[in-house]
């Protein structure tokens, strides 16, 4: 891949334009395609799963259903007018019920075509009804690269109420993964994949986005993880080797004969392998002039007090 497609503008994504460009800038900092491609899911929800109509509680779960709408009218109410499809299985029928962009909404459903629609379902009067309802062709449905583990994105209130949903959020995603053909740069060496069983870079940012299932999310989130902590700890181990070479502290190269007596004639007990190995290292920083920057850790009574001592 071209190393600049990631720093293109997000105006230039498919389906994006000035205005939604302007707003995912503001809300939330999504200048570039690098910048979307690094929006990772706060949650995802398990759409693996597929109801039918007489399968529903009176839980108020999240559900997704597979089904045709039958009939559409718009209800008159005192606070307005709410727009409601009748939605049917071979179990049964409930409503999908609209209080906000009723004529968008009407003029885009069809009717005796089969949907998938997930949501939050209410039940009244004996009856079941989803309120503003996700919903897809299950034609589209199908061929989408839309995880089963749908992905749920950072958000904010004015986001949601000029259109850019989840919802879109996800196809967004789907369209840079399209364009970019998932050729993203690999960032750690071949050895060190193949030594750690790590995930590809390109193989991680999909499953992150896109997970087949819970074992592939885990996968691509150890991978990921996994690399921003090893370059945090380059970064430490280059800044101490900076600071050891710019600043120079005393050497103490010799152990005395007292030590060698207490160490070979009075110490009433054998030190441990690790013990062993620990005075070692220390005293091999101590003998060097660079300073030292040590943390010796241990279970109580494993000896951190003798070994501090015979350093």
């Amino acid at each position: 891949m071209n190393a600049n497609f990631l720093q293109t503008p997000i105006d230039y994504l498919k389906g994006v334009g000035p205005n939604r460009a302007d707003l995912l800038k503001k809300e939330l900092g999504i200048h570039t395609f690098q910048d979307l491609l690094n929006l990772f899911p706060n949650r995802y929800l398990d759409r693996t799963q597929y109801y039918k109509i007489a399968q529903l509680q009176q839980t108020n779960a999240e559900v997704q259903i597979i089904g045709k709408i039958t009939h559409i009218k718009t209800v008159e109410q005192k606070k307005g007018k709410r727009l409601v499809a009748t939605f049917m299985d071979e179990t049964g029928t409930m409503e999908l019920v609209w209080f906000r962009g009723q004529k968008w909404i009407r003029d885009s459903l069809k009717l005796n075509v089969p949907y998938v629609i997930f949501g939050k379902t209410n039940y009244f009067n004996n009856s079941f009804s989803m309120p503003h309802p996700e919903m897809e062709l299950l034609e589209a449905h199908e061929k989408s690269i839309r995880s089963a583990m749908q992905p749920v994105y950072p958000s904010t209130e004015k986001l949601g109420n000029s259109g850019i949903t989840n919802r879109v959020i996800n196809s967004l995603m789907q369209q840079l993964f399209l364009d970019s053909k998932n050729a993203f740069a690999e960032t750690l060496s071949k050895p060190l994949l193949e030594q750690l069983k790590l995930a590809s870079k390109k193989e991680a940012l999909f499953n992150i986005h896109f997970p087949k299932s819970q074992a592939h999310l885990a996968r691509a989130q150890y991978r990921l993880k996994f690399e921003e902590l090893f370059y945090i700890q380059l970064q430490l181990i280059r800044k101490n080797l900076i600071h050891k070479s710019k600043i120079k502290g005393y050497t103490f190269d010799k152990i005395g004969d007292n030590f060698n007596t207490f160490f070979s004639e009075h110490l009433p007990f054998e030190l441990t392998e690790a013990q062993k190995r620990v005075i070692k290292e220390i005293r091999n920083d101590l003998g060097s002039n660079a300073q030292m920057n040590r943390l010796l850790q241990g279970d109580v009574g494993s000896g951190k007090t003798i070994v501090a001592l015979m350093s």
